[in-house]
């Protein structure tokens, strides 16, 4: 991991007396993700995750995170549940960091999902978008298209030392997205970075939505742009056009896009692609000393930016009327 907190057994016993989830029987980090460190926690009374917050999750956003995860699940998603201490409250702190203990989600990610993943992934995204409706929280997105001419400011200077060009491409890309954003679309909570590694299959089925600490109100069919890059995609950079198929479809089962939706997609997704072209930028120009895990490549989403340049209609991704 790139950040990770050791939490002592002394700790650890003195944080768990505040709750009521049985006697510890093993605990161990887990190894995957950069945002956060986490421990399986193994106990008693259950099995359950050991999130300590690092300091790119800002500890006032907290509240809306777990609330979130809350609701969801209270409206059936199968997501993680924060569990309460003895005071009634999910969040507390060890280690000198903010932590919750979440529970245990069966299931495993899939590294290459099949068109059969993708289209159950679409329907659980369209089940999200409508369980979160009635949700009082409120976050503004703060990875949207204000944000991206800071961040590319970040990594401008040097941008052509990770591909020649990158620099004016992303210039010309950017004043582009500004002019033909969408506004006005249907809005509500969105997942925001709902990857492979943040969905759990048994077998063919999604067992659980993991990592709500980007989600945001904004836009449900730029929800469905991330999801679009992030799963349909083969190694190779082509687009899966099967896999497209299967997800919008799954979507549409559950919740339908509206005219304005299916308009805007081609534009929501050239926007997604850029996000995280730009904040995998960023991290590649500036990786930790110390840090265990290679950034991720951001020409992968350059690459997938020129794809989405040349799509002019969602049948493209594989909409169906």
């Amino acid at each position: 991991m790139a950040v990770y907190t050791e939490v002592s057994d002394e700790e650890l016993s003195a944080f768990l007396e505040t709750y009521d989830i049985g006697t510890v029987l093993s605990y161990k980090g887990i190894a995957e993700g950069v945002e956060n460190t986490n421990y399986f926690l193994h106990t008693t009374q259950g099995s359950y995750i050991l999130t300590l917050y690092e300091k790119r999750v800002r500890e006032a956003d907290l509240p809306f995170f777990l609330g979130l995860m809350q609701h969801l699940a209270q409206k059936g998603l199968n997501c993680p549940l924060p569990v309460n201490n003895r005071k009634g409250e999910p969040l507390g702190r060890v280690a000198g960091r903010p932590a919750v203990i979440i529970t245990f989600l069966e299931g495993i990610a899939v590294r290459r999902p099949t068109a059969q993943h993708c289209g159950a992934l679409g329907g659980a995204l369209a089940k999200l978008h409508l369980a979160g409706q009635d949700f009082d929280g409120h976050r503004p997105n703060a990875l949207t298209l204000e944000a991206w001419a800071p961040l590319f400011a970040q990594a401008e200077a040097q941008a052509d030392t990770v591909s020649q060009g990158l620099a004016e491409r992303t210039r010309r890309e950017l004043a582009s997205l500004a002019e033909a954003w969408p506004r006005g679309l249907p809005t509500g909570i969105i997942h925001a970075d709902l990857f492979t590694d943040n969905v759990f299959f048994i077998g063919s089925e999604v067992s659980g939505l993991i990592d709500f600490y980007f989600a945001c109100t904004d836009a449900f069919a730029y929800d469905v742009a991330i999801c679009l890059n992030a799963w349909c995609f083969e190694i190779d950079g082509s687009f899966n056009l099967t896999k497209g198929q299967a997800m919008l479809a799954g979507y549409q089962a559950v919740r339908r896009l509206n005219a304005e939706e299916v308009e805007a997609l081609p534009v929501l997704c050239r926007g997604s692609a850029m996000r995280f072209m730009l904040t995998r930028l960023v991290d590649w120009l500036n990786v930790p000393p110390g840090a265990l895990v290679k950034p991720k490549d951001p020409l992968e989403y350059d690459r997938k930016l020129n794809f989405h340049r040349h799509v002019r209609h969602a049948r493209e991704y594989g909409l169906e009327a």
